[in-house]
């Protein structure tokens, strides 16, 4: 016999990650439950890159871009640590 799925067992393994980018590189930036609070957080960490414009025009590196994406709990890295908005810039991204 087989078991029906519960779809709550399906939402509580479901995330939605701010997903920060440099060139190929990415890494999880942040997980929140709901979609609508990761694109509150991808707002405030855009607000704060855009806020730091003119030290990065002075630098060779490049802003991150951040994206929201779905995620699983089994997806994210054991060791996994959520990012500063602004730790890029002190190369914590990689």
């Amino acid at each position: 016999m087989v078991e029906p799925v519960s779809i709550a067992h399906y939402r509580d393994d479901t995330l939605w990650a701010v997903v920060a980018s440099i060139g190929r590189t990415t890494r999880v930036a942040e997980v929140f439950t709901s979609r609508l609070a990761a694109l509150a957080d991808r707002a405030w960490r855009e607000q704060q890159v855009s806020a730091y414009a003119n030290f990065l025009r002075n630098t060779t590196q490049p802003p991150p871009h951040y994206s929201v994406k779905p995620i699983r709990r089994a997806d994210l890295p054991r060791s996994w640590r959520p990012l500063p908005a602004l730790g890029f810039l002190h190369g914590k991204l990689l």
